[in-house]
This record gives structure tokens, C-alpha cells and sequence, in this order.
């Protein structure tokens, strides 16, 4: 008799992962519920649904109880420490950089895919795959000779961008098995099958609690100025500030300011009016492609530069460094360094990587 094939899946006790925990199930797979325990309780939280936040031991609560009612083995794993290292320590560093990271991204990569499962082998948890609730999908593309990631069929919820960094080694063990769904039918599948958490209120950050608490630095005031140098007001810290960002700046003007950009070196903010914050060039740098192995010669694609923006037209090409120049057909505003540009040709992810900022 063939032995069925086993899958551990992140169970984070929201509707999704339980719905595609029950779905392998039913396509015959060995399931194995998995949990990545990530708060230590080190910084303040309002207790608000969140990644990373004190309700915690709530939602852990919720994956055991869908567990259950699935009838699967389940298991949590620590992972606080290496989340800390991996995704809070790197936060940190790219706020008082003057960047603005994406730390779910990096969460995702590293220990999502990376340490929760690597955790559950060292553990004894013999399996042949990995699995979460994440809307997209995963194959072997001809066309490429590679394993490609390809964005939902429900294009409101498609989370490609977030998990754009998976390697080939980890899009070869994962399966995504409500990519195929939308939204709605993932809950009626749900009230089937008696797991009621479609209410639970949907994760819509990674921390429940201010961003300012996890940098945990003192005031360090600077000028806020415009790009000719000239001063409208005082900060008190860079990291306080995002581009694009329009409230909260204390300036009275003429027309509505926006952050257009944050030196690091001068300690400055340089605000602008709207037509300031349109560029159309940036600089990408640690690129991990995915369809691609590597870009040797310019080309036309799709690129996303935030995670709730629709894709546009872009040329990408490739520089002696191994960047990537990224140039908009018409330009965009708030191209912000730290955040991740994702390149895309139809519904395929070819790569992507960190923006480092904007040519002229």
C-alpha cells in the first residue's frame, strides 16, 4: 500500500489555514497542523488581531480547537527568538536608516517558510511538504523549467507579493491550496465543515501596538526642509516619517506637503508638493527571482511597489552590479526605499527585491 504523502501546515487560527488544512485533508494528505510562536511580550500591545502582538495565546488557542474538529495532530514551535533577529532587529535597522521596510516579507522568508518548518523536522515531524493559507499558487512551469508562484484567482485577496522571496528549495515543498478560491467561498467551505472562524477579525498588520515602541530610541530632532534646503519645521526623528506621507507634518503652506524623501546623514526631512513625490526610475538590490533565474538583457514586465497597488508597466534592466534599474512607463508616486518592488509578466511572478532608491 503507497504511503500517503504528508503536509504540515501553518495553522494561525484564521479561517484560511483552517480551510486549506481541511482541504488536504480531503485530497488524501497525512496533515499536521503547525503553529510559529513568535510573541515574547517584550513591548507593549493593544491587544488588537495582529501577527505579532499579546493576543497570541488566543489565536493558538483557535488553531488547536480547528485541530480538533479536523481531527489532525498538531504542534507549536517557538520561534520568538529567531523572529526577533530575523524581523525585529531588521525593522529597527531600515527605520533608523530612513527606509521603510516591509517586515512581513522578510517574516514570511525566513521564518514562516523557513524556520517553522526547519523547527518541525528537527523535532521529528517527518514530512514531504508545506502548506499555508496564503492566496496564491505554486507549479512547475514548462515555459521556465522552474518553479513559478502565480497570483490568486481571487486577485483582491493574491498575497504574491508578500511571499515573492520563497526560494526555489521552498516553492519545490509548498503547496497553497486555497489560491484557486475566493473569499467567499473559502467561508462557505468553512460553515461546512463546522469551523467557525470565519468571523475572527482578519490580521491587517504585522504589530499590534505603536511602531515606535519596537525602535525604542530617544528624540533626535532635525530640520524638515524642502529639496532647495529651505527650513518650514522641526522633526523629532527621521523614523517617525514615511514617504509619500502627508499628515502630521506641522506646516502651514499654500498647498498640501508630502515626504519626499529622509537623509539620514543631514537628519533632515525634505517635504514637497504633490508633483514632487512622481518618479518614474529606482534602483532594486537583493533580488531573489523566482521564474527567472537572473536578468541578462532589459524587458518589459508589470511592477508593484506596494503591496495594495495594481501592477503597471514597466522595463527592467539589469546593471553591471547585479541591481536592477526599474523604469515606469508614466511615473508613480511614493517610490519609497525599503519597500519591496515585485516584477510580474501576465499572472507570474518573475522576482523581485528592495527598492534603494530613485534615479533622476
Amino acid at each position: 500500500m503507497t504511503k500517503k504523502p504528508t503536509v504540515i501546515v501553518g495553522l494561525s487560527g484564521g479561517v484560511d489555514s483552517s480551510v486549506a488544512a481541511y482541504l488536504l485533508k480531503g485530497q488524501g494528505y497525512e496533515v499536521i497542523g503547525v503553529t510559529m510562536a513568535i510573541w515574547d511580550g517584550q513591548y507593549k500591545s493593544t491587544g488588537k488581531h495582529a501577527c505579532y502582538g499579546s493576543d497570541e495565546e488566543e489565536e493558538i488557542h483557535e488553531a488547536r480547537e480547528v485541530a480538533k474538529k479536523l481531527d489532525i495532530p498538531y504542534h507549536v514551535f517557538n520561534c520568538s527568538a529567531e523572529y526577533k533577529q530575523a524581523v525585529l532587529d531588521y525593522f529597527k535597522s531600515e527605520y533608523l536608516a530612513g527606509r521603510t521596510p516591509n517586515p512581513c516579507i522578510q517574516c514570511n522568508q525566513l521564518i514562516k517558510f523557513g524556520m517553522l518548518p526547519s523547527m518541525a523536522r528537527k523535532s521529528g515531524i517527518a514530512f514531504d511538504f508545506f502548506a499555508t493559507g496564503h492566496y496564491a499558487s505554486v507549479e512547475f512551469s514548462e515555459k521556465y523549467q522552474r518553479y513559478v508562484l502565480k497570483k490568486a484567482a481571487d486577485l483582491k485577496k493574491d498575497q504574491t507579493y508578500f511571499i515573492h522571496r520563497l526560494s526555489q528549495d521552498q516553492l519545490a515543498q509548498v503547496l497553497l491550496p486555497i489560491g484557486g478560491f475566493n473569499k467567499p467561498e473559502i467561508k462557505e467551505l468553512a460553515r461546512k465543515v463546522g469551523i467557525t472562524v470565519e468571523d475572527l477579525e482578519e490580521s491587517q498588520d504585522f504589530y499590534s501596538g505603536d511602531y515606535k515602541d519596537l525602535l525604542d530610541v530617544e528624540d533626535h530632532p532635525g530640520d524638515i526642509v524642502d529639496s532647495k534646503g529651505k527650513v518650514f519645521g522641526q522633526h523629532k526623528g527621521i523614523w517617525n516619517y514615511t514617504i509619500g506621507q502627508r499628515k502630521g507634518l506641522g506646516i502651514a503652506y499654500s498647498e498640501p506637503l508630502y515626504v519626499i524623501g529622509l537623509n539620514k546623514e543631514a537628519n533632515t526631512v525634505i517635504v514637497g508638493i504633490r508633483e514632487e513625490t512622481y518618479n518614474a526610475s529606482f534602483i532594486v538590490s537583493d533580488l531573489n527571482w523566482v521564474a527567472l533565474s537572473g536578468l541578462s538583457q532589459p524587458m518589459d514586465c508589470t511592477a508593484k511597489i506596494r503591496s495594495a497597488q495594481k501592477e503597471r508597466d514597466a522595463r527592467i534592466e539589469p546593471l553591471e552590479n547585479g541591481d536592477v534599474k526599474v523604469t515606469f512607463f508614466h511615473p508613480n508616486d511614493a517610490i519609497t526605499p525599503g519597500q519591496s518592488a515585485v516584477f510580474y509578466e501576465d499572472d507570474v511572478v518573475l522576482g523581485g527585491g528592495i527598492i534603494r532608491g530613485v534615479t533622476n
